[in-house]
Formats: C-alpha cells, sequence, structure tokens
C-alpha cells in the first residue's frame, strides 16, 4: 500500500523561489484513497468556485458531478476517453465542467473558458487544502457528454475532473501508469514563458 504522505515526499515541487506550500505540493494523481466525500465536502469545493474572479462577474462556469456507485458516475466514465477510463475509476468523485459561452445580452463571452480556468484553480488550491487531489482531464468526449447530459444549446463541457482523497495503491494502476504516478514532477524554466518588456 502506497499512502499519499509517501508519494508526496517525490511530488513536492522542487521549485526555485519560494511559494505557497498548497501549490508547492499539488499534482494531479491517479490514485485515490477509499474515503468518500461528504456533502460539506462538496459544498466546500464548489463554494471556492463561487468566490472565483470572473469577467464582469458573470460567473459562466458549470458543473456536473457525481458520487461513485451512482448511476451518473457511470455516465460521466463512459463519456472519458479510453485513457483516463483506465485510471479514473480509482476516484471517488467525478465532474465535468463548462461554461456559458455567450453573455445574458447574446455575444460572445470571448472570457469564458478563462473564468472557467479560474474557478479550476480556486477549486485546486480548495481541495488541496483539504486533502483531496484533483486530476483534470482534457481526454474528454464532450458531444458525447453534451447528449448523455443534455447539456443545453449555449453551453459547452470542456473537462472532465477526477477527485478524491490522497491515498490508494500503485498497484491499482497499469504497469506505464504506476511509472508515471512515481515519476518526479518537472516544469519549464520561467524564461521560456515569462519576458520582461516583449516577446523573445
Amino acid at each position: 500500500m502506497t499512502t499519499v504522505e509517501q508519494l508526496q515526499l517525490d511530488k513536492i515541487a522542487k521549485n526555485d523561489y519560494q511559494i505557497y506550500p498548497l501549490l508547492k505540493q499539488r499534482y494531479s494523481p491517479r490514485i485515490f484513497s477509499d474515503q468518500k466525500l461528504t456533502e460539506k465536502d462538496v459544498n466546500r469545493l464548489f463554494e471556492s468556485v463561487r468566490w472565483s474572479a470572473s469577467s464582469y462577474n458573470r460567473q459562466p462556469w458549470r458543473f456536473i458531478f457525481a458520487h461513485k456507485g451512482s448511476e451518473a458516475y457511470d455516465r460521466i466514465m463512459d463519456c472519458l476517453s479510453d485513457f483516463n477510463q483506465k485510471w479514473a475509476g480509482n476516484a471517488t468523485f467525478l465532474m465535468l465542467a463548462g461554461y456559458k459561452k455567450n453573455t445574458d445580452e447574446g455575444k460572445e463571452n470571448f472570457h469564458a473558458l478563462h473564468d472557467l480556468g479560474l474557478s479550476l484553480g480556486n477549486m485546486t488550491v480548495q481541495a488541496e487544502y483539504m486533502g483531496i487531489g484533483l486530476h483534470h482531464m482534457a481526454g474528454v468526449d464532450w458531444k458525447k457528454a453534451h447528449e448523455v447530459f443534455n447539456v443545453p444549446e449555449g453551453f459547452h463541457i470542456a473537462t472532465a475532473i477526477a477527485a478524491g482523497f490522497y491515498g490508494g495503491d500503485l498497484n491499482n494502476l497499469p504497469k506505464d501508469l504506476r511509472e508515471q504516478e512515481s515519476a518526479e514532477r518537472t516544469r519549464i524554466s520561467q524564461t521560456e514563458f515569462a519576458f520582461e518588456g516583449g516577446w523573445k
């Protein structure tokens, strides 16, 4: 059995400059403990979303969520890519995240996806504070999700998230994913994305 404490010894970011500790220890797990999220846990996560920054306070984010063992959980699983289905069943909680594409005045909300990202950033830090790991997934069939969950016109499912308390057994993963799960985290240098005075 491999606990999150053991895993996080290797997952703590080796940052070049001091940052907030919750950001240092955040990573995207593919194994989780069997502990279920309570209604209060879920409310706390979405309260962090509620108070996220958004352009003109439009709050365009929308979520569909389900607990493991429910029909809705299985339906979300069916919308995930084959790769993500190999491990996402380890999570006790799944979400689909989307956004409202237009403003109430009918104009394209160019910043809606940006605002969704900000809300997920808030949720990620809140989850980390609670001992909950989030794994954000691009591998979701949004067209299928729209059909399965009757997503109204004007909204777009952009991503899926697997969530659960840290912990779990590495042996619940295929060998290739066990190696990825225990690998050291790496990032490009700041100099490759932050340019003073102009693009370089």
